[in-house]
């Protein structure tokens, strides 16, 4: 699967171990930055350039690493076609696929060890959208209040 990468200062050195992790899994990585320490660097420049990759459809699913992985999901989640979420446990990784189609998944590398992160990244990458009718009706909201089509009821 082809795979968006991005990271701040924060997640540096842990989207490099992520990257391994990836490509011994098989999947090929794109690494979108940071590729150099820079403490003044800021994650909505590496969660958009994912977040471009993943709408663009040039990757199937995007991660993203920052200090907690909120403003990452923040951001992410700015771009039309990317759900992106902060996921620390297992199950928000795959129900988040499986249930709302996320496609782009947030870790907080401040927060998250290398252990649990690669069981997340199985999690994500292992998940596939259900496509159950209550989901799509669910997903199909989700997409109406992005484009402006859905009013407040």
């Amino acid at each position: 699967m082809k795979i968006a990468l991005g990271t701040d200062h924060a997640g540096f050195d842990f989207k490099n171990q992520v990257a391994v992790l990836l490509k011994e899994r098989g999947h090929d990585g794109h690494d979108l930055g940071a590729h150099t320490l820079d403490p003044l660097d800021d994650y909505p420049d590496y969660a958009y350039a994912v977040a471009l990759e993943v709408a663009s459809g040039a990757a199937e699913r995007g991660v993203i690493v920052c200090g907690s992985g909120v403003g990452a999901s923040v951001a992410a989640n700015k771009v039309a076609g990317v759900r992106a979420a902060m996921c620390h446990d297992t199950y928000s990784a795959h129900q988040g696929v499986e249930h709302d189609d996320m496609n782009v998944i947030c870790i907080g590398a401040r927060i998250v060890g290398l252990a649990l992160a690669q069981e997340l990244l199985e999690a994500f990458l292992g998940a596939s959208f259900t496509n159950e009718e209550r989901h799509l009706r669910r997903l199909n909201k989700v997409k109406a209040i992005e484009s402006g089509e859905r009013q407040a009821t």
